[in-house]
């Protein structure tokens, strides 16, 4: 990442669970990617996934998840983490543009004052609507 900066590109950061690869995860990492030149994604580890969303998930193993979105043109990086929350790897890899859904208010980002602070900007991108892993889930569950 330091090289990409190091050359005047604008590196994007974003995270998510991004279990079950779909339409609205597709849309959103692309209109995040457009917004700089480097697309960095941060990874919800299985027990981190398993955490936040319940027992039952992720349905998608870490490895496969992360494989899919190297796979993507438009990512450039997948890197793991663990923690609740993407914090401590905002502040290590110290992005210059921080991306979220328009679900989110920028000012309740998490690692929105850490990337203020060293000189970035803090957006949100559109959702497509009615794209969700637990929709799809609750869809299969209801065949």
């Amino acid at each position: 990442m330091n090289e990409w900066q190091g050359a005047g590109q604008k590196v994007v950061f974003s995270n998510g669970c991004f279990d079950i690869l779909h339409l609205g995860h597709i849309d959103y990492l692309e209109k995040a990617r457009n917004l700089g030149d480097r697309l960095v994604v941060g990874l919800n580890t299985d027990q981190s996934v398993r955490k936040l969303k319940g027992e039952e998930r992720p349905v998608t193993d870490e490895i496969s998840r992360a494989r899919m979105l190297a796979a993507l043109e438009f990512v450039d990086m997948v890197v793991h983490f663990s923690d609740d929350t993407p914090y401590s790897l905002i502040k290590e890899l110290k992005p210059d543009i921080l991306v979220k859904g328009d679900d989110y208010l920028a000012e309740n980002i998490v690692g929105a004052d850490i990337v203020i602070s060293n000189g970035g900007e803090v957006k949100t991108v559109s959702l497509v609507p009615g794209y969700s892993t637990s929709g799809i889930i609750n869809k299969i569950k209801n065949l």
